[in-house]
């Protein structure tokens, strides 16, 4: 098996980039530079007509879209147990909040951070709104399904739909109220940012913004 990732920082690519470094696979990462525009090049165009990232090269083969990468990884290494077996009964949970976190907050996500570049400009701020409200309902939810106490989404093993989820909690770190704004979501950020292979991810794409104050301390 072999990986080549094409990533920019704080992207939709950094799930796929932390689980690469969660499985512990050997894998190449490549810089898609936005500031540059390299993600408009005829080069990378090829591999992923979108123009966007994550692009990961499977086998000599460019596959697109993180959460089906999330997937297809989980799927080549079930020893990793990042996805629950087929016919489990907690795979349709973990179906349905990755298809979830894909399908509903990840676009409200794009809408509250691309308003005025996808549409008119005119009609921004009516997106803007609807996306946050969208967000924040999404948040929510995933608040309402911790406060049983447990450790992750699914309950008491790490999935997938945590990393997902970690990322996109993260890009609302400076919307008007973030992620760790609620109680049980604030203890979950907490948890899953003092992942080694967290802090190395952030190591890796330069960030530094959005990490445990001690990484090796237990959430409260």
């Amino acid at each position: 098996m072999s990986y080549l990732l094409y990533y920019s920082p704080s992207t939709a690519s950094m799930p796929v980039h932390w689980m690469l470094l969660e499985l512990g696979v050997p894998f190449e990462a490549r810089l898609i530079d936005f500031a540059t525009g390299a993600q408009r090049s005829a080069d990378y165009l090829r591999l992923n007509p979108a123009g966007r990232v994550p692009t990961l090269v499977v086998d000599g083969v460019p596959r697109g879209e993180s959460a089906a990468l999330l997937m297809l990884l989980a799927e080549r290494h079930p020893e990793a147990g990042l996805a629950p077996a087929p016919g489990s009964a907690a795979r349709p949970v973990w179906l349905e909040t990755m298809v979830f976190l894909a399908n509903s907050v990840l676009p409200a996500m794009r809408g509250w951070f691309y308003a005025d570049k996808d549409g008119d400009p005119a009609g921004a701020d009516a997106v803007r709104d609807f996306a946050r409200r969208q967000i924040e309902s999404g948040m929510q939810r995933l608040d309402d399904r911790l406060s049983d106490g447990r450790q992750y989404l699914l309950g008491e093993q790490l999935s997938t739909a945590d990393l997902l989820a970690l990322v996109l909690m993260r890009w609302t770190r400076h919307m008007p109220r973030p992620a760790t704004s609620w109680p049980n979501l604030a203890i979950y950020i907490k948890r899953l940012r003092q992942r080694p292979a967290f802090v190395e991810v952030n190591a890796r794409e330069g960030l530094s913004d959005w990490l445990n104050d001690d990484p090796t301390a237990p959430p409260a």
